[in-house]
């Protein structure tokens, strides 16, 4: 009975244990033989944060996602396709918040506008503070 308990805890516990035993995919330590499309994938993936880290880009990044992301950015351009549509494909399965680069979509809108507006209200309050000793 002991024996039948061990066995199924190690058959639950054995997914657990899945992702170390993969090998790292192939191109994400690895430089494209064409140095133009090596330039290309190493500015996308420095354009290109990290789902794991999130402060980093996938160019920097450790993490086994952000390997796997280069070799899909390193695949894809040894294909010939262009970085823009690469960053569009992976904007559009991921997000915006993927990019580094900033879009201008709507929602951006108040992460542009918030610092003119935060600068403006600090200049008021010191024109009126200045007005103030000015008058006494």
């Amino acid at each position: 009975m002991k024996r039948v308990a061990l066995a199924l805890t190690l058959l639950a516990a054995e997914p657990s244990f899945a992702d170390s035993n993969l090998p790292p995919a192939y191109w994400a330590n690895r430089q494209l033989p064409d140095a133009r499309q090596e330039a290309q994938a190493q500015s996308l993936m420095g354009e290109l944060r990290c789902l794991v880290c999130q402060g980093q880009s996938i160019a920097d990044s450790d993490a086994e996602l952000a390997g796997d992301m280069r070799d899909l950015v390193r695949r894809r351009i040894a294909a010939g396709e262009r970085p823009s549509a690469i960053r569009t494909w992976l904007v559009q399965r991921y997000g915006t918040w993927i990019s580094y680069k900033p879009t201008g979509e709507p929602a951006a809108w108040p992460l542009w506008l918030a610092p003119l507006a935060l600068l403006l209200i600090g200049a008021l309050l010191v024109g009126r503070r200045i007005l103030l000793r000015a008058k006494s």
